[in-house]
């Protein structure tokens, strides 16, 4: 029942895991409200008359360029500046992780959210509006680091990719609720858009709360020198008093652990390098599916194809509703498929949607004027195939592998390049987007598709499979026994001599 055998190591279903595992997955609720929240928001015409009202002025242009109208670098500032404060955030969340533990992390996540709630619902200047999202930003760093690390971390072995799925569900159960409050929201003149910002504040206050009834990590004890407590925690998250064989494993990681007093530094190791390089790529790929661009643009992506400002945002719920029930399709089937076939399997139909978007917006959506509303439903019907594909696959695992991968000397350190990782690049895409839009037209579409086409062939050679592999023996049964992985993991540093340090 250690490391070296396949049977998982005793846990039962608790009522109190279950909750801690439900209410830490509310930092993903957070997250997910605020990318469904944001492109509705942008959309309403009360919000852009306040801020940006030569954005609204092209709106309303009868002849305006139907790829152009929402093009403003300012307006997109509003969706992105959230991903640029999340980055550097991910980084100081690291070192939170590690001193003071997952838990506490998770309720500072939620003071920054609360703030920046507050601070968004009430601006009435643009600066103002930028603090609550950096505030936003800030809270979305902390909560992304710490929420996925601490539900791989409680889970047991045998539903550890279930339960760290549980984040991106509630982040796309985040992303359906905003898109319904936008819905409803937009006919409240001339405050919906500020009901819709300061909603943001229920999940931070539930996730304030829940901090306080969730139990530490017993890595997260252990590591700390608080060997008698994290015990107790594992015998609590596991429902069992038997939890010998698997607090010894985890204190014997902890132990080679402590040895490391640099764990950015010894990321750069060569050791170290499949498992970040597995973490940032995904993050990479993950955002140049397209897929953020159509979250956080839902509503104005459908406005583009001639849908009216109400059936932009029902068609955004749409694809919401399709996003969380495909979610719930990975909580099934990633620890009986594997990773490797949902990622697979995802890439083949990501890449059919995106091309066939992109041929019928090439030769169907003129630069004025609308589309046969027939074609528009088939365009709806071939985004909710997307993001149903990406739902099961590289949404939630996007988040798993990394979460997974990385042994306990460096986990919250490579965590939080993944997290960054992930930031800057929605970042980037939240930004750039629009003016992409107007610039590439359809031809978006097949660049996105581009990309899909690489990331199949990354996972094909580079992705190991890490199902049913306990969480401290990745190293020995998934990357040294890779084929190309294999190599850094041959017990040599970057200078080709024998590590000093001996496993305990």
């Amino acid at each position: 029942m250690g490391s070296g055998g396949d049977a998982p190591f005793n846990s039962k279903f608790t009522i109190y895991v279950v909750a801690c595992w439900i209410l830490a997955a509310f930092g993903g609720l957070m997250f997910g409200y605020d990318i469904g929240i944001s492109g509705g928001v942008t959309a309403m015409d009360d919000f852009l008359i306040k801020f940006f009202p030569k954005v609204h002025e092209r709106k309303l242009h009868a002849k305006e360029d139907n790829y152009c109208k929402y093009d403003d670098p300012l307006l997109q500032l509003f969706t992105s500046s959230l991903y640029l404060a999340a980055l550097v955030a991910s980084f100081f969340a690291s070192k939170f992780c590690t001193i003071l533990g997952r838990k506490y992390t998770i309720f500072l996540a939620s003071l920054f959210f609360l703030g920046g709630a507050g601070m968004s619902a009430g601006a009435h200047h643009k600066w103002m509006l930028i603090i609550g999202r950096i505030l936003f930003g800030i809270g979305v760093g902390f909560g992304n680091e710490a929420v996925p690390v601490f539900l791989s971390e409680v889970a047991p072995v045998q539903h550890r990719g279930a339960v760290n799925i549980l984040f991106q569900l509630f982040v796309t159960i985040g992303i359906l609720i905003a898109s319904l409050v936008n819905y409803n929201t937009s006919t409240l003149h001339p405050y919906g858009w500020r009901l819709s910002l300061g909603l943001a504040g229920i999940p931070g206050v539930v996730l304030f709360f829940g901090s306080m009834i969730l139990t530490e990590t017993p890595a997260s004890l252990i590591e700390r020198g608080k060997d008698g407590k994290g015990k107790s925690a594992l015998k609590k998250i596991r429902g069992v008093d038997e939890v010998d064989d698997e607090y010894e494993e985890i204190k014997k990681a902890c132990e080679v652990a402590k040895q490391v007093k640099q764990p950015f530094k010894k990321l750069m190791k060569r050791e170290s390098r499949p498992p970040l390089i597995i973490a940032i790529m995904m993050q990479v790929f993950q955002q140049f599916t397209g897929i953020n661009a159509i979250m956080f643009y839902a509503p104005v992506l459908f406005q583009t194809m001639g849908f009216k400002n109400d059936a932009s945002l029902l068609s955004a719920v749409i694809t919401g509703s399709v996003n969380v029930l495909s979610t719930c399709v990975s909580i099934y089937a990633v620890d009986k498929c594997g990773r490797r076939v949902l990622l697979l399997q995802a890439c083949f139909q990501m890449l059919i949607s995106q091309v066939a978007i992109g041929v019928i917006l090439l030769v169907f959506l003129n630069n004025t004027g609308t589309m046969n509303s027939s074609l528009a439903i088939v365009v709806v019907i071939l985004v909710c195939t997307f993001v149903s594909s990406f739902a099961w696959s590289w949404g939630p695992l996007g988040w798993l592998i990394p979460s997974e991968t990385f042994p306990l000397e460096t986990r919250t350190a490579g965590f939080a390049f993944a997290v960054s990782s992930n930031m800057l690049f929605t970042f980037l895409i939240a930004q750039v987007f629009l003016s992409m839009l107007c610039k590439m037209r359809a031809y978006i579409f097949f660049f996105f598709s581009a990309w899909i086409l690489a990331m199949g062939i990354f996972v094909y050679f580079l992705v190991p499979e890490t199902k049913g592999v306990p969480i401290d023996a990745i190293a020995e049964r998934v990357w040294k026994q890779h084929p190309v992985w294999k190599k850094y993991m041959d017990n040599k540093d970057d200078n080709g001599g024998m590590k000093a340090v001996e496993m305990a």
